[in-house]
């Protein structure tokens, strides 16, 4: 393994350990909207950039087939299935693009929101996530969250 791989494992294990000893406050930990017609619909409105970079629109290829059953659609969330990736949590200064790499390959423990655990994605390579990134980012920027 490289030495950025064994760091940013480490790291993302330390944070991992401190947040689990600590456990969630209530500001930590997300709620689904109390809108009754979202119930299992998109948990967020989503406005979609003019136009995609090459890359986003490689990754919205990938991210329909392997994100968005759980996600929803342009990542909007599914409520009571999976949270929206277009939202001030996943931020590129809170989530970097490591930390959906990681999640993608090794699953990720529930913290933020009350979804339960997210398995590991099968299927998808280093690339398809990278590219599943780069449209998530283009969501995100058009819709105010940088």
């Amino acid at each position: 393994m490289g030495r950025y791989t064994i760091l940013s494992v480490a790291l993302a294990v330390v944070l991992g350990i401190g947040f689990w000893w600590t456990g969630p406050t209530d500001d930590d930990v997300a709620t689904t909207t109390d809108d009754a017609s979202r119930a299992n619909g998109p948990m967020v409105d989503v406005a979609l950039p003019e136009a995609l970079s090459a890359n986003a629109e490689v990754g919205k290829l990938a991210y329909d087939a392997k994100c968005a059953a759980c996600h929803g659609a342009n990542a909007a969330g599914q409520d009571g299935v999976a949270p929206p990736l277009v939202h001030k949590i996943y931020e590129p200064s809170h989530h970097g693009d490591a930390a959906f790499l990681l999640a993608a390959k090794n699953g990720v423990r529930a913290h933020h929101w009350r979804f339960g655990n997210m398995p590991p994605v099968e299927g998808v390579t280093d690339g398809d996530v990278k590219m599943i990134v780069a449209y998530v980012r283009e969501l995100q920027r058009a819709n105010g969250i940088n």
